[in-house]
């Protein structure tokens, strides 16, 4: 009775190794790839070659508020809308001058030209209804802003501009052109000079009318010869050349 017993083992064993030799392996499910990470803006190379942005990016690089802007950009989930004025409009600025201003001061007023959030410019409609808008300088640092014919118009109270053109429009980074510096209240006060009214038009006087020719048709009575006159007159020259003539023939 053991010799078939020890069989049937020894038959049991070969089948279980004959099987584990056959079976086939498990498939593995590949690991999917990760998304590759999103390419963030250089806003420090972004300035320097989009436009004549240089006396902004130099004060956003003494102020140290250009490692604030990209750390908005890249680390956050709001993005960020920055509005930079072209140099031009830095050397028109005369009064008030940022050249009284102190460090914090300075620093508040590049990051009133920031929102804490990405906006197109279709976006722009609905910040009209929600002015006044609080900006990266803080609450009280708000902007007004209106949609007039598609276009936005930003107020600061001493500044009042438009964005003139996109400089970059893609998530999470959206730069605009301003043609003013954005002045805060916060900062230079509600003592805003009155805008200089545009000189009236000079007043065109009208053409002197040109003086009618008189016509011989409404000449008075009075003012035309008596016929009667000149025919004396010619009688007498006539009678004038008869003596002369006689006279010369005498002599």
């Amino acid at each position: 009775m053991e010799l078939p017993v020890v069989f049937m083992a020894v038959l049991v064993l070969c089948s279980s190794a004959a099987y584990a030799q056959t079976a086939p392996s498990p498939s593995l499910t590949p690991t999917p790839a990760p998304a590759p990470a999103p390419e963030f803006v250089n806003l420090t190379e972004l300035f320097s070659v989009a436009g004549p942005f240089n006396t902004f990016l130099g004060y956003l690089e003494s102020t140290k508020v250009i490692e604030t802007f990209q750390d908005q950009a890249n680390k956050t989930e709001e993005g960020i809308t920055i509005f930079v004025p072209k140099d031009s409009a830095f050397a028109s600025l005369k009064k008030p001058s940022l050249s009284n201003l102190t460090a914090d001061q300075l620093k508040s007023l590049f990051l009133f030209h920031a929102l804490s959030h990405y906006y197109s410019l279709a976006d722009f409609r609905n910040l009209s209804n929600m002015s006044p808008v609080a900006t990266m300088a803080g609450g009280q640092y708000s902007l007004n802003f209106t949609d007039v014919s598609g276009t936005a118009h930003l107020t600061s109270g001493w500044s009042v501009t438009k964005v003139s053109s996109s400089v970059h429009s893609t998530d999470p980074v959206a730069v605009y052109q301003v043609d003013k510096v954005l002045l805060p209240e916060a900062i230079f006060g509600t003592d805003i000079p009155p805008t200089a009214a545009p000189a009236p038009a000079p007043e065109i006087a009208p053409a002197a009318d040109a003086p009618k020719a008189a016509d011989s048709d409404d000449l008075s009575p009075g003012s035309s010869p008596d016929k009667s006159s000149s025919y004396r007159i010619m009688s007498w020259g006539r009678l004038i050349l008869a003596i002369s003539g006689g006279l010369v023939l005498f002599l």
